[in-house]
């Protein structure tokens, strides 16, 4: 989705009316301080391309871990059209991070191909919480509203 270089956070391309889609957020509450303010900028951005808040579904998961379950669960639900997911993996001591990582990508890859709909990969997986911070709103933009911008640029292609 990003580079240092480049990134969605501003992005201002044409995006058709979708305003009849259904749009589920999967969040994780683990490093909250990083996942809210993802939610809040993929909320921002769908709002901004006029889908109704009463189109935006919230689930919270425990931990990144745990968001393809959350993913599929969204996914299964009747009327949702694509799925967000957005979490944080910080880099510790162990390599508990890389198997996270692991899982996670492979997990929301699964879900996508299953449903058959968008369903987008919001995961920080950094090696600090200031680099965290810097794609949650920093200086590196918001991640959340690069994933919002994915799945309305995903879900026009099916018009």
């Amino acid at each position: 989705m990003s580079s240092a270089d480049k990134n969605l956070s501003s992005y201002s391309g044409e995006i058709p009316n979708l305003s009849s889609r259904v749009f589920g957020i999967v969040v994780a509450e683990w490093n909250e301080e990083i996942t809210e303010p993802l939610y809040e900028g993929a909320v921002e951005v769908l709002l901004k391309h006029g889908i109704p808040k009463a189109n935006i579904i919230r689930t919270n998961v425990p931990g990144t871990f745990e968001l393809s379950l959350g993913a599929q669960w969204l996914a299964m639900k009747k009327g949702v059209d694509a799925v967000i997911c957005l979490g944080c993996v910080i880099q510790g001591e162990t390599r508990h991070f890389d198997f996270i990582c692991n899982a996670v990508s492979i997990g929301i890859t699964e879900v996508n191909l299953k449903f058959n709909k968008p369903v987008i990969f919001g995961v920080l997986t950094t090696d600090n919480k200031e680099q965290a911070f810097d794609r949650a709103g920093g200086k590196h933009g918001n991640k959340g509203d690069e994933a919002a911008i994915t799945a309305l640029k995903m879900l026009a292609q099916t018009i």
